[in-house]
């Protein structure tokens, strides 16, 4: 992959066009969803850096794809202000997307304390770290679409409802968001970097290997000949590839350059799908196209929202966010991944940057029926 950009196959949409050349900063490039980022902005020719922990899971999408190679990288923890702000004032960058976080609802019960370190002060440390470098302009912060107080209701969640959260990852996203709030508020200048915060969940996609996720779950399952637990089979979740929230991200940090944005403000990032698609289904999905492993059901999970959806028509409608694949063409992509890579293990970088195609071709051409 080094040396290869997607813009030598595909004319550059107006989002990429303003990223292009821009300086941007990745907190969490060596996780799942940074990774991906990651490989987008270098593909159309932005300047990235990095700042997380090592790759905490093995294998890992960071390691596989060779991402060392496309992102100035700094290994550190989000919990120190001052190693934040050295790399930030190191690297000069022009956008910043933070997504370091304690990122699991059950790990949250296991480890609250450093759940809301991670989450609340992690973020206070990035957005001071922005607020003493004078060359950021757009910030994005991600947060999750557990910030909403789940009343369990059939209709989708609007950025103007109430916040909460039961668990201490939902509570702890949901302080976020009262952090972020803040710093825009409090050092509003016009000198000021802009900053919004997207809120999306349940990503799927190859070469996440998270623990306590259903897909990396699946995953494991079927290559080590294991046992799938499933906590709530029935559930309902907003699925989606994690290409829809890369370009979500990605579309939010160019708008934020404009000069009289709208876009400093929260963004839901939800599935356009009106289908309803349960654990259930997408386990079913993935079967068909890989393999179905033996499953059984946990006997006293821990609480976790059964049903929640997001309505994502201010981000369909401001910023023109729709992302290509339904639901069933996502479990599709993510299973063809896994597959071709365990096949393979070395191809990874080849397989991200071909689904980043297909996936770059068929918005492409949605943009401009």
């Amino acid at each position: 992959m080094p040396g290869f950009r997607l813009m030598d196959r595909l004319t550059p949409l107006p989002f990429e066009a303003t990223l292009r050349g821009k300086r941007v900063m990745v907190t969490g490039h060596t996780g799942f969803t940074g990774s991906w980022v990651c490989t987008w902005l270098h593909e159309i020719g932005a300047t990235v850096g990095g700042f997380a922990l090592a790759p905490v899971t093995t294998p890992s999408l960071y390691v596989a794809a060779g991402m060392d190679t496309l992102v100035d990288s700094v290994i550190g923890d989000v919990r120190d202000l001052a190693a934040v702000r050295s790399a930030m004032d190191a690297f000069r960058p022009d956008a910043v997307l933070h997504l370091a976080a304690q990122p699991l609802v059950r790990a949250s019960y296991a480890q609250p304390v450093e759940t809301f370190d991670i989450n609340v002060m992690g973020t206070v440390n990035v957005l001071e770290a922005v607020r003493h470098c004078p060359s950021v302009r757009s910030v994005v912060c991600v947060t999750t679409d557990k910030v909403y107080r789940n009343n369990e209701w059939e209709w989708p969640y609007r950025e103007n409802d109430p916040l909460g959260g039961k668990d201490p990852y939902s509570a702890s996203k949901s302080a976020a968001e009262m952090v972020i709030d803040s710093y825009r508020l409090s050092f509003a200048h016009k000198d000021a970097a802009r900053i919004a915060t997207a809120r999306g969940g349940n990503i799927i996609g190859g070469g996440d290997w998270s623990d306590d996720r259903l897909v990396p779950d699946f995953v494991r399952a079927v290559t080590q000949n294991g046992k799938l637990t499933l906590r709530y089979p029935d559930a309902t979740r907003p699925w989606q590839h994690v290409l829809a929230l890369a370009q979500g991200y990605l579309m939010l940090l160019a708008a934020l350059f404009e000069e009289d944005t709208k876009a400093a403000r929260a963004w839901n990032l939800g599935p356009h799908d009106s289908r309803e698609h349960s654990v259930r289904d997408v386990l079913t999905l993935m079967s068909a196209e890989w393999r179905a492993p033996s499953m059984d059901l946990m006997d006293s999970p821990l609480s976790e929202a059964r049903a929640l959806a997001l309505d994502s028509s201010l981000a369909a409608n401001a910023l023109g966010w729709n992302p290509p694949w339904d639901t069933a063409r996502v479990v599709t992509e993510t299973a063809h991944w896994y597959r071709e890579y365990y096949r393979d293990p070395s191809a990874a970088a080849a397989i991200t940057s071909d689904q980043l195609a297909r996936w770059r071709t068929d918005l492409s051409h949605a943009t401009h029926r």
